[in-house]
């Protein structure tokens, strides 16, 4: 519960400490004393927006911080979780507002971000204000009220769980049907590339293995050829050979009287005999050389067909093996996804079979819960004055969604004889004030929050209807810790614990106080709002009265 909150420069507030009890706190004070601000200084530490305008003026800073004590097992297990200590079941929440704009929030000494502290914030206060009478008049809310009410969330989660289930298949069935319809068109290129390269059955490197066996290849070829011209250069007809044997014949016939012609003939003979060797070991040369035609025609065409689909589709040999596994990947995956897809179409049947199941069991689970609860809150309404009307719960199927197939909207009966129509209609604003103080009420022990904050309940009532509404605020202070703010003297004499909040002129600034109030103070400060300033004997002694007859 909320056990004390310290001010300090907040607005009109120059330094508060407030301590708060554990059951009914009613907050009273004339009107502009402050009031609103000590529930803007709660929003603060629950992590709502603030602006720099609530600083007091003149001061760096406002700073709000409020002590926790008893916290519930969900609570601690939240601060487990988020490794925020709570010795002895306590935390101090903190938050500083600067006057340039800026804020601070701590949860013990540890900075938290606002977003946290709502977090934080959600789980250990609710603050009903007249905004949220709000929630009354949106029909989407209803369904949240109704469960709450019921208090076994066990249905509803396990429908979760189904329907997210059905989610998630029915989002991976719709995927693979896409995928499909959009897959014919890429079967027929994967099937392109498979049978283009399958059909080489390639390896790794291939391409540079074959260039170089090529290159070798070509070149004994050449060699070869080079060969037999030298060969034929040699011995063919009209060849070298054939020329010096004609040399030789010309000058034959007058070497004997003459040395030189005879020398000259005599290299003639030997070059003949030279070129003749030449040729035999050229011969010899050209059958040494192997050439494999056949497998020289082999890598030709081999890196043909490899070039060409190199040029095809932009990548080397490695390259190509890739893009073939690829495929043959991307294909296999195409053709299982037409078992996925059966295989998912009848999970996916099976669990809108099953998850239509659950939903027809929480319809009849909250058809159940909505009878109770219009039983419930038509006997609080009757009790807060307000006999003769009825609130009826419009249940009925529609889609399924997350939180089932029910549509539930809240109607009310004003009066007697009158069909139910929508609260948004027909209620007026105390009325509201009173419809959601009775959900509230019916709704108290069905939390784990421990403090309710109820900001001018009284809005619109009066007379009678505001002491049932502080007889029920007393109520749920039995359960609950309860903080009010009102204006009715009906429903301050039901406190367990009053403060006072009023206003004071100190050095010419305007500063606001709050004060426990004992007995005596309790009955001046009732007296006052029964009678006004300066209350007469006769209105003490019956705000006395009217003390004592509640605690009696």
């Amino acid at each position: 519960m909320l056990k004390e909150i310290y001010i300090r420069n907040l607005a009109v507030i120059k330094e508060a400490v407030i301590p708060l009890g554990g059951r009914l706190n009613i907050f009273t004070g004339e009107t502009g004393a402050g009031k609103s601000i000590l529930i803007n200084g709660i929003n603060a530490v629950l992590g709502q927006r603030c602006t720099k305008d609530i600083v007091r003026t003149g001061c760096d800073k406002a700073v709000i911080t409020a002590l926790f004590t008893d916290l519930s097992d969900e609570i601690c297990s939240k601060l487990d979780e988020l490794g925020i200590s709570h010795d002895n079941e306590e935390i101090t929440v903190t938050r500083e507002i600067s006057a340039d704009g800026g804020s601070v929030a701590r949860i013990n000494s540890r900075t938290a971000s606002a977003s946290l502290l709502k977090e934080i914030g959600s789980m250990l206060i609710n603050i009903h204000g007249q905004h949220d009478n709000q929630i009354l008049l949106d029909s989407e809310k209803h369904l949240q009220i109704l469960d709450d009410f019921g208090g076994d969330n066990s249905l509803l989660e396990s429908y979760r769980l189904t329907f997210r289930e059905l989610q998630q298949t029915a989002r991976r069935l719709g995927e693979l049907k896409k995928r499909e319809q959009a897959g014919a068109f890429r079967r027929r290129e994967l099937n392109e590339i498979i049978d283009d390269i399958g059909e080489l059955e390639l390896k790794l490197g291939e391409d540079d293995e074959l260039e170089k066996e090529f290159e070798t290849a070509r070149n004994s070829e050449k060699a070869i050829i080079a060969v037999k011209n030298a060969v034929s250069s040699i011995t063919g007809e009209d060849a070298a050979n054939d020329m010096i044997v004609s040399a030789e014949t010309e000058i034959a016939g007058y070497t004997d009287g003459n040395s030189k012609l005879a020398e000259l003939y005599e290299r003639l003979s030997a070059a003949e005999i030279e070129l003749s060797d030449i040729a035999s070991e050229l011969e010899n040369v050209s059958d040494k050389i192997e050439l494999d035609g056949k497998r020289l025609d082999y890598l030709g065409n081999r890196l043909g067909s490899i070039n060409k689909l190199k040029r095809k589709y932009a990548t080397d040999c490695d390259g190509l093996i890739k893009m073939y596994d690829d495929a043959c990947r991307e294909i296999m995956q195409l053709e299982d996804s037409g078992g996925e897809i059966k295989e998912l179409s009848e999970k996916r049947e099976k669990l809108l079979h099953n998850v239509t199941e659950q939903a027809k069991a929480l319809f009849d689970y909250r058809e159940e819960t909505a009878k109770r609860f219009a039983e419930r809150v038509s006997s609080e309404l009757e009790f807060l004055n307000m006999s003769g009307v009825v609130i009826a719960v419009n249940h009925e199927k529609g889609k399924l969604t997350v939180n089932g197939m029910d549509t539930v909207e809240f109607l009310i009966s004003a009066n007697k004889g009158e069909e139910p129509k929508p609260i948004s209609r027909i209620a007026s604003g105390g009325e509201l004030s009173r419809v959601m103080l009775a959900l509230k009420s019916v709704i108290a022990d069905k939390d784990s929050i421990p403090t309710m904050i109820f900001d001018e309940i009284d809005t619109g009532v009066s007379g009678k209807a505001a002491q049932k509404i502080g007889i029920k605020l007393r109520e749920i202070g039995r359960v609950r810790q309860v903080i009010c703010v009102t204006h009715l003297s009906q429903i301050a004499v039901m406190a367990d614990d009053h403060l006072m909040i009023e206003k004071s002129v100190v050095d010419d600034r305007t500063e606001t106080h709050v004060t426990p109030l004992d007995m005596d103070g309790r009955v001046a400060e009732i007296a006052r709002i029964m009678g006004g300033d300066d209350p007469s004997s006769l209105m003490l002694d019956n705000a006395r009265a009217e003390i004592e007859k509640v605690n009696s």
